[in-house]
């Protein structure tokens, strides 16, 4: 069995698909298990009620890391047999360090896991093009968008992407000990991809850029980000501003299909997230 933690988040929902269309045998792990909504066989489990028994592999969500930590979860998986992990980590964790929280909290949850013993991925996606969903309440009001660094470049990487290398790890041996970075296929600036959302709900959108200090006041108004956090994402905004965000081709390269472009994203979810 193959246990999916996080089996109905932005990654966790399509790493369930993958493996079960694969016909793997899995077991997915959400808060609210009763109206989880997975393919027929998949079992559904509460987070924090993780199954061992016959489980060979484990895809990982730091964002449902047990209170413990990771220590405890590591220790029992292997007292339980567990084989591998795949974690969902970050491309931020190449520039962990001092005034980066992201890369600092991914990395030290990759070093735990290879401490651990057991066999290990590291999935490191860049920017989701999920992110966007962040204008959602923005789009929805009006056609004007307001936020810091419009140039600031991303590589926006769709969710099914992350889920088919994620589950290629688990299904097979050929990615154990690597830690693919991630990317969607094009650079694109704030300002673009914002044009991208207009053109899939068939309404012109313009990005209107605001000094940082006013973004993170917005970013870390009513508790939703730290402040730290907020500094650290501004910080890697800025630093992008003129500077094309680097593509990787590691997708193509472990599935043996192209990276999903970020206008295939917003064709599938701008309609329901935006409109």
């Amino acid at each position: 069995m193959i246990v999916v933690t996080g089996a109905t988040g932005k990654v966790g929902r399509y790493v369930v698909r993958e493996l079960a269309g694969a016909g793997a045998k899995v077991c997915a792990l959400s808060r609210d298990p009763e109206s989880a909504q997975v393919p027929a066989g998949v079992q559904v489990a509460r987070t924090g009620d993780l199954p061992m028994c016959d489980v060979q592999a484990v895809f990982l969500n730091p964002a449902v890391i047990w209170a413990e930590g990771p220590g405890a979860f590591l220790r029992q998986a292997a007292w339980h047999g567990v084989r591998r992990v795949v974690t969902l980590s970050s491309s931020a964790v190449l520039d962990a360090g001092p005034g980066n929280p992201i890369g600092t909290h991914h990395r030290e949850l990759e070093r735990a896991i290879e401490e651990s013993g057991l066999e290990w991925t590291h999935v490191r996606p860049g920017a989701f093009a999920s992110n966007a969903g962040q204008w959602a309440a923005q789009i929805r009001a009006g056609d004007v968008i307001h936020g810091p660094y419009a140039e600031a470049a991303q590589a926006p990487v769709h969710e099914a992407d992350i889920a088919a290398v994620a589950a290629r790890a688990l299904l097979s041996d050929e990615l154990v000990g690597c830690a693919p970075v991630l990317s969607g296929p094009q650079s694109l600036t704030f300002a673009e991809q914002v044009r991208v959302i207009g053109e899939a709900i068939g309404r012109p959108l313009r990005y209107a850029e605001i000094p940082p200090e006013a973004a993170r006041e917005r970013m870390t108004d009513g508790g939703h980000m730290t402040a730290e956090i907020a500094d650290s994402l501004l910080r890697m905004f800025a630093g992008t501003v003129g500077r094309p965000a680097e593509i990787s081709a590691e997708t193509e390269r472990i599935t043996g299909r192209p990276a999903r472009t970020f206008a295939e994203w917003c064709a599938e979810h701008a309609p329901r997230l935006f409109a």
